[in-house]
């Protein structure tokens, strides 16, 4: 397991610069000054993603199903909770059905970073996202395209080799079950991967869900080096070459991280 995910004080920096960076550019970029709107993170974690815009002028609410890192977000943003500038919920988003009721108003922008190919039944959570959303609200996803070559999470594994081994995960589920058992990985990581396994995303089952919901797309990157790399690895993030972006299928091999915003 990379340091990082160890040292959460750490994480959460990375994830706070990481936003800073790239992902409220991008979303500027596309949409307009990010300042005073209020967003929604599903699946904040230790909510280093929500800082970054809470300290440009935004408030927030972050929904995370780990009570572990929901107390670590409580904890990191305990001044920013106590300025009434954001608040962090302990819950299944599915359990919320009623967002109005719940939060009192809609959100401006959604963003689930690193969170989309966890999700189950994203068939019908995406659509439901409509329901969050203000009338001219934005959608902002992150995510690692399952065939990409970590798609599969695999560097969360104990065993050097598994950590490193581009592309295993797409063996069948069998077979990658029984070759993470082979090499002592304990039960709860196997169980964790079989279960990203069964949820991960490509980028044309996205598009498929997103125009199927009459989603329209404001804009996107492919990174062939995800911005994150830097801290993981010392590389420079870089865009997927464009006409590399046009080819549907094999680009989601090498694309590393995948930026969309879109809106209702």
């Amino acid at each position: 397991m990379f340091d990082f995910h160890q040292d959460k004080i750490r994480y959460f920096n990375i994830q706070k610069t990481v936003t800073a960076e790239n992902i409220i550019p991008f979303i500027e970029q596309h949409y307009g000054t990010v300042q005073g709107k209020h967003l929604l993170e599903v699946g904040c974690a230790e909510a280093g993603v929500l800082k970054a815009f809470i300290d440009r002028g935004n408030t927030g609410i972050g929904v995370e199903l780990s009570s572990s890192r929901f107390d670590l977000a409580e904890s990191f943003l305990a001044d920013e909770i106590a300025d009434n500038k954001v608040k962090i919920i302990n819950k299944n988003i599915y359990d919320i059905k009623d967002p109005l009721a719940e939060f009192g108003r809609l959100f401006d922008i959604i963003v689930l970073k690193d969170v989309i190919e966890h999700i189950p039944d994203q068939e019908r959570f995406i659509p439901n996202l409509k329901e969050f959303l203000a009338a001219d609200g934005v959608i902002f996803f992150a995510y690692p395209p399952w065939w990409m070559p970590f798609g599969g999470h695999q560097q969360i594994c104990r065993h050097k080799l598994l950590r490193t081994l581009p592309w295993f995960h797409l063996l069948p589920a069998s077979l990658y079950r029984l070759l993470l058992q082979a090499f002592g990985e304990q039960q709860a990581t196997i169980d964790e991967l079989m279960d990203i396994k069964s949820t991960g995303i490509n980028m044309e089952r996205l598009y498929k869900i997103l125009k199927k919901n009459d989603f329209n797309i404001s804009g996107e990157i492919m990174w062939l080096i995800n911005p994150i790399y830097k801290f993981k690895f010392g590389l420079k993030k870089r865009m997927v070459f464009k006409f590399l972006t046009h080819i549907p299928h094999l680009r989601n091999f090498y694309t590393t991280a995948h930026y969309i915003l879109f809106r209702k």
